[in-house]
């Protein structure tokens, strides 16, 4: 057994240095995050439509988000009052400033942002700030902590560069993302897929040892700001980790923590139905596929009849907009997004797009948050 160290994000200590992946819409709420808080990782709330089962989703999606991020960080508290929890926020989703801020006032203690380089974080966190202390709100005890997700040392030079400039900040963690990993990912179609085909599990131009190699650039690139602003920035690599032998191979790259969502979906804490999860026990590896999101981001989800009828050219009936993403223009879109994540979340897995990692076809029961956190971190599983 190897004993790995805490995960130190400034004055925030996890125990045990495992992120539990923001995983939208509604499977990664309060009772997984809570959970794996309380188990001694960090626990993360999407915040992908966090609304949806609000009475006013349909007319009033922006409030009902509001009150759902408030309620849904209040309750993961009350499960870990000590734990280290945050929210996942898509950078492609519109009104981003506003579940940045709410985020913030929730009191969330880390932000980690991705789908998208999140080059504004820093600003709308302390415009989050002027209006909590201009509404005499108490502040909170310790700032947010702001975690950026990349992809290679290209994007990371980038966000790094720009906080620097324009808001004289670094990150406080940084998350490298990998091609292996679940729900929208930050790779063109042909780096996944290899020219342009449709299904793919191990993408035909992923090398695993070219890509160790990307994320120990982006550590180079880390350490550039660790200089700069005299302290430390820990970097966690994501993606297909799910054993502790990947942990351990992530450590030894200099990594000192790992994100890991598909693991988490086939535990009993996990917010996502039991549908949802047998989906994934059910799934085979040649089920993982690699398809595109309707504003034509790359994701990797489990072929089913939805998609099916997808790629056969159905068109399901959009009946409103919930103005979820930037770029999505509802009069061309093939399907609702927001509609087909809010079906998997609800167990109606037949029109359903049922995101996941490439491993989720490794799953075969339904497990606990301890014993993955236990497994993850120490090679030692127990009894589902």
């Amino acid at each position: 057994m190897s004993e790995l160290k805490p995960l130190v994000i400034g004055d925030l200590v996890a125990p045990k240095p495992v992120i539990q992946g923001g995983m939208g819409v509604g499977i990664s709420l309060h009772n997984l995050a809570g959970a794996v808080a309380k188990a001694g990782g960090v626990g993360i709330i999407s915040s992908a439509q966090i609304g949806f089962r609000e009475p006013d989703f349909t007319t009033n999606f922006v409030e009902a988000n509001v009150r759902a991020i408030r309620r849904e960080m209040k309750l993961a508290r009350e499960i870990a009052p000590q734990g280290v929890i945050g929210f996942n926020i898509m950078v492609a989703t519109k009104h981003y400033d506003m579940w940045v801020k709410e985020a913030v006032k929730a009191g969330a203690d880390i932000i980690i942002s991705g789908a998208g380089l999140p080059v504004s974080l820093p600003e709308h966190v302390e415009s989050a700030y002027a209006e909590m202390e201009q509404s005499g709100r108490p502040m909170p005890e310790r700032r947010i902590k702001l975690a950026p997700i990349v992809s290679s040392a290209k994007s990371a030079m980038v966000i790094c560069k720009m906080w620097d400039r324009k808001c004289h900040v670094a990150p406080d963690l940084v998350v490298v993302e990998g091609p292996l990993a679940g729900g929208h990912l930050g790779f063109s179609l042909d780096q996944l897929t290899g020219y342009g085909a449709d299904t793919a599990d191990v993408p035909a131009t992923y090398d695993r040892d070219a890509y160790d190699e990307e994320v120990k650039a982006v550590i180079k690139v880390v350490r550039e700001y660790e200089a700069k602003y005299n302290r430390h920035i820990p970097v966690v690599t994501a993606g297909g980790i799910y054993t502790h032998e990947d942990v351990m191979h992530q450590f030894e790259l200099g990594a000192e923590g790992v994100q890991v969502g598909t693991r988490f979906v086939t535990t009993e804490e996990c917010d996502a139905s039991d549908a949802y999860k047998q989906a994934y026990i059910q799934a085979k590896k040649e089920d993982i596929v690699i398809t595109k999101s309707p504003v034509g981001m790359p994701g990797r989800a489990i072929m089913n009849p939805f998609l099916r009828r997808i790629k056969d050219g159905d068109r399901p009936a959009i009946k409103s907009c919930f103005q979820c993403l930037e770029h999505c223009d509802i009069r061309t879109i093939p399907y609702c997004i927001t509609m087909a994540l809010v079906n998997a979340a609800e167990g109606d897995t037949e029109h359903a797009l049922l995101f996941c990692g490439s491993n989720a076809y490794r799953a075969e029961t339904i497990d606990t948050v301890e014993n993955v956190m236990r497994d993850l971190v120490e090679g030692q599983a127990g009894e589902p």
